[in-house]
């Protein structure tokens, strides 16, 4: 739910970002691909294309999911390491291995390290969970930026985001459209080439 509220609120910005008329310099033009629409058209992009194509996206997402994976890792190192105590200690106490007083304090151990856990998976799933929503903010807002800036350029009346993430079968808020209008091509072309530049401008820099 979360992230559907973010993608919805997503493609409102998009959508009223690219009408605005601001003093953002507008980036290269890239003529591979482009639509036929004029000055003034109603054009529309898929911002799911954009998303599985740019690279800013799939970088930033690479390194999101390997940070994941090491965290799943370390739960289930610490959860296993805990189960082995705990299988071992009722071992124990089965075959009378144990008094009572060394069994309940190992037990109360056990319960403390079980509690410790479950605050640690807690913590570091809502910190990584931030972490996911930043990131995804900061795709986004990269994405509505370029296209204000590539619109002060184009001057169409409105440039439209559409996604299928929003319901099971229907792409929102464009139902239907002349392909003619669809500047998701464009978009992603432009994104790719700003990245690449960023990222060679940032390595000139270190």
């Amino acid at each position: 739910m979360k992230k559907t509220l973010i993608i919805a609120g997503v493609i409102a910005a998009l959508s009223f970002a690219a009408c605005e008329n601001g003093g953002t310099t507008a980036p290269a033009a890239v003529n591979s691909n482009d639509s036929t629409a004029v000055a003034g058209s109603i054009v529309y992009f898929n911002l799911d294309e954009v998303m599985a194509g740019y690279d800013m996206a799939n970088d930033l997402q690479s390194r999101f999911q390997t940070k994941a994976n090491s965290l799943q890792a370390e739960f289930d190192r610490r959860s296993n390491s805990i189960q082995h105590d705990a299988n071992e200690f009722q071992s124990k106490v089965d075959r009378g291995l144990l008094t009572s007083s060394v069994a309940n304090a190992q037990l109360q151990r056990l319960q403390q390290r079980q509690s410790e856990y479950q605050q640690y998976v807690a913590t570091k799933s809502q910190e990584l969970g931030q972490e996911q929503e930043v990131m995804m903010n900061t795709i986004y807002n990269a994405i509505a930026e370029y296209v204000k800036a590539y619109n002060e350029e184009h001057n169409f009346a409105m440039v439209l985001a559409t996604t299928e993430n929003l319901t099971k079968n229907l792409m929102l808020p464009v139902v239907t459209a002349d392909p003619a209008l669809d500047i998701t091509q464009e978009i992603l072309d432009g994104l790719n080439a700003q990245y690449i530049l960023e990222k060679q401008n940032a390595n000139n820099n270190n």
